[in-house]
């Protein structure tokens, strides 16, 4: 990666990360994906005492299969038990395929088990906060959403993930739903500056573009 493109990386990573500040609110949902460090986050707020009960909710993908072969909620409850967040506040929804059904699904979860939800802290991956924000404020608009995610800068989760031009690419990718979706109905609309979406259209003629998906 250039230094030119890691710049217009840098773009659309502080784009897609709302700014919220963690409070207490009703619920927490982890949302299912290939990165565990979403579930490390979720334990650190529960300790900080910003949820009653969290939902990790998610199956299986084809990116994810190989390194949760029990399914992403799954093997996310296994590692907040082992940070010491106690059983009895999570609950894992397995089947969830995509964001909207992470929502909807564990919006269905917490309902059966009696918990009344009007502020939710809605904790994912660094890149997917704006995405997962205009999900939720689609399909659940009345509840209040903060969002959360594992506090690392671009360079560091780059180091993380170990990938430097995968790590582009989800961002890329994310960054087209956030477009895309509102037009299909499956969120809310999100302005994006015209400088982000100049430098989204330089990194997918630069060849970032394995996580785009057919319109």
């Amino acid at each position: 990666m250039t230094n030119a493109q890691f710049h217009d990386t840098k773009l659309i990573w502080n784009y897609h990360q709302m700014g919220h500040t963690p409070r207490h609110c009703s619920a927490a949902i982890g949302l299912g994906s290939h990165d565990l460090g979403v579930a490390t986050t979720a334990a650190g707020l529960y300790r900080a005492g910003h949820f009653p009960v969290v939902v990790f909710s998610g199956g299986n993908s084809p990116t994810t299969r190989a390194r949760f072969p029990c399914g992403e909620a799954v093997h996310y409850r296994e590692h907040a038990l082992s940070l010491g967040v106690p059983d009895e506040v999570i609950l894992v929804e397995s089947k969830a395929a995509n964001t909207g059904q992470n929502i909807a699904f564990s919006r269905e979860l917490l309902a059966d088990a009696g918990v009344t939800v009007d502020s939710l802290l809605l904790i994912s991956k660094p890149y997917m906060e704006r995405r997962s924000y205009a999900t939720c404020r689609k399909l659940w608009p009345e509840v209040e959403v903060v969002c959360a995610s594992e506090p690392l800068e671009l360079e560091d989760y780059i180091k993380s993930i170990g990938d430097e031009k995968l790590v582009v690419d989800m961002l890329v990718g994310d960054l087209q739903r956030v477009v895309e979706y509102p037009k299909l109905g499956f969120a809310v609309e999100q302005v994006v500056p015209g400088d982000v979406y100049d430098a989204y259209e330089r990194l997918v003629c630069a060849g970032f573009d394995s996580r785009l998906v057919a319109l």
